[in-house]
């Protein structure tokens, strides 16, 4: 296997099912130097004290129901998909009322942003928060969970959908000059399963690697091009996360499509 394929294998991570809070992608263990993403697994009637420092933090309740404490201003109840965001310097408490599991993005904080939850619902109209994105095979439902008008200091996050065997991230794009992505599967248990690809460069698919996701698969993009798809009678169900390299980066409309597939 050649250098190439070898480093883009080691973009796939499997998140911890453990009880407790785990580091999945980080600059530590990771290429990606602006996005992090960590696990929460509560069991019903738990607490974890969640505390960001210096970082910005944006939880997303992917599975379960809790309730948020021990804050100013976010006392919430939270059920699946609804979410919140944090700034530095905050300390919240997270009570689990069935066992729950939290996708968490995280990115340094400049000080920009406030304390903010966004309940999760489908039914809103088609416009800034809730989009369709791509054609034919390549449609698919996008819901922000922290949009690029809500103030943050890196963070762009929301969930996709797919179709049933169809692509998402299609035609495939890359945004490495601006931003680093995180893709986190959930919602498509064994045996069901998808694949997301990585190549670095334009049209270069004789090095591009297949990486089989299920729930709890992590892909990170610190760069390259990353399509998606879904086996039959399956979708792809992901929480996305994006971290810009400054707050001026911080936009969605950077991603540059691959030529050969326009």
């Amino acid at each position: 296997m050649n250098e190439i394929k070898q480093r883009l294998l080691g973009w796939k991570v499997e998140s911890s099912e453990e009880v407790g809070f785990h580091p999945v992608i980080t600059k530590e263990n990771s290429e990606c130097k602006a996005i992090e993403i960590y696990r929460l697994n509560l069991l019903a009637g738990q607490k974890y004290s969640l505390e960001t420092k210096s970082k910005e933090m944006h939880p997303v309740l992917i599975e379960g129901q809790a309730i948020l404490e021990d804050h100013d201003e976010l006392n919430q109840e939270m059920k699946d998909l609804d979410s919140f965001y944090l700034p530095s310097n905050n300390k919240i408490t997270i009570k689990a009322l069935e066992d729950s599991i939290f996708y968490i993005a995280a990115a340094k904080c400049e000080g920009i942003g406030k304390p903010s939850f966004r309940k999760f619902d489908i039914s809103l109209p088609i416009g800034d928060i809730h989009q369709i994105h791509g054609k034919g095979v390549g449609e698919r439902e996008v819901m922000f969970t922290l949009d690029p008008n809500t103030p943050a200091s890196h963070l762009i996050c929301g969930v996709t959908r797919s179709n049933v065997g169809g692509w998402t991230s299609w035609p495939p794009h890359q945004h490495e000059k601006d931003l680093e992505e995180a893709y986190c599967y959930f919602n498509m248990p064994k045996p069901k399963f998808g694949l997301h690809l990585s190549y670095l460069e334009s049209g270069d698919i004789d090095n591009c690697v297949a990486h089989t996701v299920s729930s709890g698969t992590m892909v990170m993009a610190p760069c390259g091009y990353h399509p998606t798809v879904s086996s039959p009678a399956t979708r792809n169900y992901y929480f996305w996360a994006l971290a810009s390299f400054s707050p001026e980066q911080r936009r969605y409309d950077l991603a540059i499509n691959d030529p050969n597939f326009e």
